[in-house]
């Protein structure tokens, strides 16, 4: 009999979600998604470099009293390969090219891994929310000052996806049909979910999906536009809402050691 021993699946880990206007964290505990601990939110440094970024995430981490080998998981409103962020949005342009992963290690003296914010969210929903135990291909869309995606196909991450971007009809999809543009341009429920209809057509018959989450702070009003589309494809509010972030960069970091 060997007595090779397996490394122990981690049961809490611990998620930053970096925004424009808050950064927050809290520990969490794997086996059901649920914060182990009350959140902590500190405003975004103005300006939001990457020095002073790193900085108050050290400080939103050094705020809980955590284990030296508790995974840490960062989200970031950014294309993020291998680390490196590709853009920045709604953040300091100098992240772009900046390595988030070091820059953040740098600064709490922890191993981390960096994830879109989009795609930790949409992980999230999969793993302990609205898309919990279904197979297949769930795009998760997030709505908001843009449109933010998370592909995962079988419980995989298909990571940097941005359909927002997508050209439909001439246009960036975000630019037409992201909640901001219903501010923006003062839409009704029904004028808005004209543009959330071809949005999601052009989404449905590119990939297919099994099911399609919306996210994003107006998916609490669901019912006021969900209703008026008419797609092949199940389309369910999220369930995490602002803890999505956390808990999904979390999850992923924790998988990560693995």
């Amino acid at each position: 009999m060997s007595d090779h021993k397996h490394k122990k699946s981690p049961e809490t880990a611990f998620g930053v979600d970096i925004g424009g206007s808050g950064i927050k964290g809290a520990p969490v505990s794997l086996s059901d998604g649920e914060f182990a601990a009350d959140r902590k939110r500190i405003p975004t440094p103005q300006p939001s470099t990457p020095d002073a970024v790193a900085a108050t995430v050290a400080k939103v981490v050094d705020s809980f009293d955590l284990a030296k080998d508790v995974p840490i998981g960062v989200t970031f409103p950014a294309v993020i390969l291998h680390g490196v962020a590709q853009s920045a949005a709604n953040v300091d342009k100098s992240w772009i090219g900046t390595n988030v992963e070091k820059a953040v290690q740098h600064a709490t003296g922890r191993k981390v891994l960096a994830v879109n914010d989009a795609d930790a969210a949409g992980y999230a929903e999969v793993l302990y929310g609205a898309a919990k135990n279904v197979d297949g291909v769930v795009l998760v869309v997030t709505l908001g000052t843009g449109i933010g995606s998370a592909l995962i196909v079988d419980g995989h991450l298909v990571p940097n996806t941005e359909l927002g971007h997508l050209e439909i009809d001439g246009f960036d999809a975000e630019s037409r049909a992201a909640e901001s543009v219903r501010d923006r341009e003062d839409l009704d429920w029904e004028q808005w979910a004209e543009r959330l209809q071809r949005y999601f057509t052009v989404v449905e018959n590119l990939f297919w999906p099994d099911l399609i989450v919306v996210g994003g702070g107006v998916s609490k009003h669901h019912s006021d536009f969900l209703p008026l589309l008419d797609l092949r494809t199940k389309i369910v509010p999220a369930q995490l809402r602002n803890a999505a972030g956390i808990v999904g960069a979390a999850a992923l970091a924790a998988e990560s050691r693995g």
